[in-house]
Parts: C-alpha cells; structure tokens; sequence
C-alpha cells in the first residue's frame, strides 16, 4: 500500500484524516497569532545537538569530512530568538531523529509546534497554553468531552498513583501504598520481603465491580503472561474479604485495607510488590488493564493534564554515571545551588509534560539561562567546561551577553492529529510515511548514491 500510497490516499478515511490534519495545523497557527505569538522559521541544516535520540547526518561537499545534523528540535535557535528580542516564538517545526518506530512515531521526521516565551515562569507558560490547546481539542472532538481546567500533577505523585508518567486519566483508578498493613502479617510473601529490605512497598490496585474470582484468577494468569510471579488479590462479598491473601492477613487488616480503598462488596483490590523504581511500571500497566477490563475507563473523552517537577538527573546503570533525566537545557530548581548538594537525584527540573488519554503530547521546562549554572550542571553529567563550549557555543556565547528568563514547550503535532481523528497509527494521519524498517517504498529512499557523488563528498564506504 505504501508503494501505491498515491492510490492508499483516494480511501474515504484517509482522505478525511488528511483533510483534518490540515485543518488542525491551520487552527494552531490561528490561535498562536492571536494569543500574540509570532512565527519564525530556523535553520534545517544545523549542528548535532544532544537531544536524547541519533541525528541524522548530511556530509558537507566544501568541508570534506565534516557534517551538518538535521535539528531533532530548534532547541538553541529558539532560544537564541529569545535574547534577540523577540519574546513570543512560535513555528510548526519538523525535527528529525535516527530512532526505532513507535505505533505514536515514524521513524525519520515529525512535526511539532514550537513555541518559547521570554520573562514568564512556568505557570505563565500553562496559563497561556492551557486555553489554546484546549480551543483546538473543543473544535476538533466532534462534542466529544474536553478537559477545560488541567490538573497539575508532581511526577512522583504520578508514579506512585498511576504508575506512569503519562497517565490515562480516562482510568477513575488511583493506586495507594498499603505496605503497613502486610508489615509483619501472615502473608509470608509479602512480609519476609518487607522485614529484609526497608525500601520495598506495596500497592494497591482497587477493581470496584471486579469481585470475582474468575475475574481476578484472569488477572493472575495475565501478570504470569507479563513474566510475574501472579498478582496478589482480594475480592470482597458478603461484607469480608476472600482468596489466598485475606486468608492469610486476617480480617482485621482486610477490613482496614478496604476501608482504606473505600471498598464495597462485589469489589476487589490487587497487589504489586517491589522497590517502586522497579515495579511502577507494572503496576501501571495492571491498572491501564483492570480499568480497561471492567469498562471503567470512559473512552469517549479527552483527558489532559500537565505533569509537572521532573527529576532532573538520572543514575544510568550502563554507563556508571548521572545524565539529564529530560531536556539538559531546563533550569534546576534551586539554581546552582541545588547543584552542590549531596544527592543529585533529588533534585527537581522546572520541566513539564502535557498528556492526552495516556499520549504524552508535549514536552517544554524554564530554561537554564545563566552560563556557569549551565557549565555546572552538565559538569555533573562528566562534560567539561570546554565540552559544552564546543557543543552548544551559540548559547553559550549568546549567555554572556545577558539572556531573559525565558521558557516553552513542544506540542506533537502528529500525536494531537491521531488522538483528533481517532486513529490507531500514525501512517493513517500522514501523507507519504516511511515503513516500519525506516524506507520510503513510494520514493525508493534511502537510495544508492552515485560513485561520482561519493568522490565529491570525499566519501568512501566501508560497510559492515
């Protein structure tokens, strides 16, 4: 299909998806000029940049042996608008990364709408994008419900209630900590594991309406399909508690646990044991699946939310070394000062997150303007001062003259179209996509390239 995609496009649905893709596009445009942005376009061929994925390379013919990258993001260029003077940046951006397919992203490009403010803290910037964002949701949800007011929700708290950073608030489940009550119990699983290492928990799942044994022995057997031991459980009837684990802790603490959850008969509460750093994810995808399940996710809606005080640094295990846990240009909260702590994991990035439906659909933070604060942070990350003049000197000089407090975000322009025109892949929103192994079949890219173009660029190939 993706060869004849000429032909794919005449299909009805298609077309319409297209057509609206469009229109949403144009309706960004038209809000941002009216909210007092201004759009500016930034250079394609650019410098590699650490965004957090490969760029893709283009050799230079006059600088042989040297490479322009595609921008991942106009990161330092707009930023750079930012201390020219021009406070209200907005473009429909593509950005390009050499990075695996998802079913909510093409290999190759994508669009995004950029946007950065000058002289605004974060709150200014959700103030001004909640409203726009939120119009283009209204105008394109064909009634469908769209959240007006966007909860603002810590990371942790989204961890530890959702397990996911990008939560589906669709989902009415919240999950809670109930560690104290199989501390020291008769449910030997739980309680040895608890009584040898202090930082393991246990959470909650609450199922209301999901009380019955056939539907939490289905549960079991998923959780074993997902490479667990089984999911611990409690299915309520009768006014007690029933299975293996109400058995096992008695029912005073089956009693306490359901009025904790706020539980009825006919309702029944999983389990997920472990240190939260590695079971959250777990535990989230049980809660996606039990809301799921028992029909108490409502789908027919829009959801949004902002997701807010990200980690700034990440411990990575391969490396042995701390790196940005998000964008390396975001301000720590607490300046530089935060930087000379102790524990550099329990630091905070002015960084945000919008999410749609469990989609996240834009990432943006406060950014770090200040020079040395800038040096030092990606000190902390084994780049040396010199490094970081080398890789990001247009900032870095542009620093020195003095730069605004300034901020923005990136909304995916792909993701919203999907999630507007309910479609299940990225391919049914996109003109002329790639495959799933990165090729053009229409164009017949990537290509040979011809011997005489090889000698021009000074480029021999040497393949593995």
């Amino acid at each position: 299909r993706l060869k004849y995609r000429f032909l794919d496009l005449r299909r009805d649905t298609l077309h319409k998806n297209i057509v609206r893709r469009t229109q949403i596009i144009a309706a960004m445009r038209r809000r941002m000029t009216e909210t007092g942005f201004t759009e500016f376009s930034t250079p394609i061929l650019t410098a590699s940049s650490p965004e957090g994925a490969r760029d893709f390379l283009v050799p230079s013919r006059i600088h042989q042996g040297k490479f322009y990258a595609l921008p991942q993001a106009p990161q330092q260029y707009k930023q750079l608008i930012m201390m020219s003077g021009f406070d209200r940046y907005f473009q429909i951006a593509p950005c390009f990364r050499d990075e695996d397919p998802r079913a909510d992203r093409l290999p190759g490009e994508f669009y995004q709408l950029d946007l950065e403010m000058s002289f605004v803290t974060q709150e200014d910037i959700w103030n001004t994008m909640t409203p726009v964002i939120t119009s283009i949701f209204e105008e394109f949800a064909d009634g469908k419900p769209v959240t007006k007011e966007w909860p603002r929700i810590p990371y942790d708290t989204a961890i530890r209630t959702y397990g996911s950073d990008k939560p589906d608030l669709r989902n009415p489940i919240e999950m809670q900590a109930v560690t104290e009550h199989f501390r020291g119990s008769g449910f030997g699983v739980f309680a040895n594991q608890l009584a040898s290492d202090s930082k393991v928990e246990v959470w909650a799942i609450p199922a209301k309406t999901g009380g019955s044994r056939a539907f939490c022995d289905r549960m079991n057997a998923w959780a074993q399909g997902q490479g667990q031991p089984g999911l611990g459980y409690i299915f309520f009837k009768d006014g007690s508690g029933s299975g293996p684990v109400a058995k096992n802790i008695g029912e005073e603490r089956t009693a306490a646990i359901r009025e904790q959850l706020g539980l009825a008969d006919g309702d029944a509460v999983f389990f997920v044991l472990g240190r939260p750093e590695k079971m959250y994810k777990f535990a989230g995808e049980a809660r996606v699946k039990v809301g799921l399940d028992l029909n108490l996710t409502q789908l027919d809606q829009y959801k949004l939310c902002w997701i807010v005080d990200f980690p700034f640094y990440e411990w990575s295990e391969e490396e042995k070394k701390f790196d940005f846990a998000h964008n390396p240009f975001s301000m720590p909260q607490g300046g530089r000062a935060a930087l000379e702590g102790d524990d550099l994991l329990a630091i905070k990035a002015y960084q945000y997150d919008a999410v749609c439906n469990g989609f996240e659909i834009a990432s943006g933070s406060i950014r770090n303007q200040e020079p040395e604060t800038m040096v030092a942070a990606f000190e902390k990350t084994g780049k040396s001062k010199a490094e970081v003049e080398e890789q990001f000197g247009g900032l870095y000089r542009a620093f020195q003259y003095g730069a605004p407090p300034h901020g923005g975000a990136a909304f995916g322009v792909d993701r919203i179209v999907m999630l507007l025109c309910g479609a299940q892949n990225l391919r049914e929103i996109t003109l002329f996509p790639m495959n799933q192994q990165a090729e053009d079949l229409l164009m017949g890219a990537p290509s040979n390239a011809e011997p005489k173009q090889l000698r021009e660029l000074g480029i021999r190939l040497n393949l593995s």
